[in-house]
């Protein structure tokens, strides 16, 4: 899971002088408990409704076809984001420096095309 291969990076991030933060379109409290389930040493941000992720133009909606297989493999999105909106954030992960400026953007539609976390390590 790219969430734990974070986790196993994260002393390398800090001794860089970095930070890693994640964010999800999740409500508090689920993202709480994947923190704690998967031990993770960083914080995980609820971006509600996504509006973060609107801002950066990376959102989807779920197609009506899609819904019913969501539902199928037990994914609740009404009840985990605490909407009816069936949106979701295209996976994205960057790499920003101390003046705000984004040394590394990956964004990529296909959410198994993801950035290793070891090309991170790489720009710090």
């Amino acid at each position: 899971m790219e969430l734990g291969g974070y986790q196993e990076i994260l002393p390398e991030i800090h001794s860089k002088g970095a930070q890693l933060v994640a964010i999800s379109p999740e409500l508090p409290d689920n993202s709480l408990s994947l923190s704690e389930k998967l031990e993770l040493d960083f914080e995980i941000l609820s971006d509600l409704n996504n509006d973060i992720a609107r801002k950066f133009g990376i959102v989807f909606e779920l197609t009506d076809e899609l819904k019913p297989l969501y539902e199928k493999f037990g994914v609740d999105l009404p009840k985990t984001q605490g909407n009816e909106n069936f949106e979701l954030p295209v996976p994205a992960t960057y790499v920003v420096d101390g003046d705000g400026t984004v040394i590394l953007a990956h964004i990529d539609i296909d959410y198994t095309r993801r950035l290793e976390p070891e090309e991170v390590l790489e720009v710090l």
